[in-house]
């Protein structure tokens, strides 16, 4: 809730190999109970755009109706010290 109100926020997950990192964080489409922390997280924050600012205690009722949110995402994964651009590409961060 806290990057609702403008704190920057990350999502970290650290473990050996095959501890079911990625399952953790990505999940499954269904059944939705299988969701990840990602689509779960992308979920509260695009409902809360949703719902209006009207509930975010720092903008004024004034403000809300001009308010724009910005949401920067970034999925590295960290494999043997590389950094990888995506969970499905052997592409690496120079």
């Amino acid at each position: 809730q806290g990057v609702m109100e403008g704190y920057n926020g990350t999502i970290f997950a650290y473990g050996q190999t095959d501890s079911k990192k990625s399952f953790t964080m990505q999940g499954v489409a269904d059944p939705s109970s299988q969701k990840g922390i990602i689509p779960r997280a992308f979920e509260h924050i695009f409902g809360s755009v949703q719902v209006g600012v009207k509930e975010i205690p720092l903008i004024s009722p004034s403000c809300a109706k001009n308010a724009k949110f910005l949401l920067r995402a970034f999925y590295p994964e960290i494999y043997n010290e590389d950094i990888l651009l995506g969970a499905y590409t052997k592409e690496k961060l120079e």
